[in-house]
């Protein structure tokens, strides 16, 4: 299934294609939910289209779900295109941790250097381990999880609807797993890293004051 990066569902009978197009733009979370209400599998796979996932991988992800009930997220290891890890587990953000990475103030403080402990960056594991919310570009999601939370908030246009499903599903008490053995290759663009005063940085910055109005208790994290 096809939908600009819509889900494709695993299901036992042949695989086959199914394309579905839009009258007029939408944002990410109702392409996401459009795909996932037309497929009926109880698993999931959400992917963008700058990922290519080793044979393996969703096989890996599915063979740790089945050992584990109460499983509703998990995502593979990321790799750039020329291999480097992309630290795609993190920490739930935190309001100063917040305006540091999406302000100017990043150049002054580089996240990669300050905010290890948000990427986790001394956390390369070999094995899987438990995740507060990992990147939306590859994961394999539950369909009973998605039917309990009601899928993926819409209000999000782009960004921060991982985080959000993610914060949403730990506190209905679904684990989210990060499993390693399973590899995708992510050849992210990250515009918001790169340039300010977007449509993306715009997209962001109403992404972060919808998260932080639905869950106000995130502005007592530091």
């Amino acid at each position: 299934m096809v939908v600009h990066n819509v889900p494709i569902a695993l299901q036992e009978s042949p695989a086959r294609l199914v394309e579905l197009s839009n009258d007029q733009p939408v944002g990410l979370s109702s392409n996401l939910n459009r795909g996932i209400a037309a497929t009926a599998a109880p698993w999931i796979v959400v992917a963008n289209p700058d990922t290519v996932a080793d044979t393996e991988s969703v096989g890996e992800l599915l063979r740790f779900a089945a050992e584990h009930s109460r499983a509703g997220i998990l995502g593979p290891r990321l790799r750039a295109a020329d291999g480097a890890w992309q630290p795609s587990r993190r920490r739930f953000p935190t309001l100063t941790g917040t305006v540091v990475r999406r302000t100017p103030l990043r150049h002054l403080r580089k996240p990669q250097q300050h905010q290890r402990s948000h990427y986790l960056l001394d956390q390369d594991v070999d094995r899987p381990v438990p995740a507060d919310w990992m990147l939306g570009a590859f994961l394999l999601l539950r369909r009973s999880m998605l039917a309990e939370l009601g899928g993926f908030d819409e209000g999000f246009r782009l960004y921060g609807e991982d985080i959000d499903l993610c914060y949403r599903a730990a506190k209905a008490d679904w684990e989210r797993w990060y499993v390693p053995a399973a590899t995708v290759v992510h050849r992210s663009s990250a515009v918001t890293d790169r340039r300010f005063l977007t449509r993306h940085s715009l997209w962001h910055a109403q992404s972060i004051a919808r998260f932080v109005r639905k869950h106000p208790e995130r502005l007592r994290a530091f």
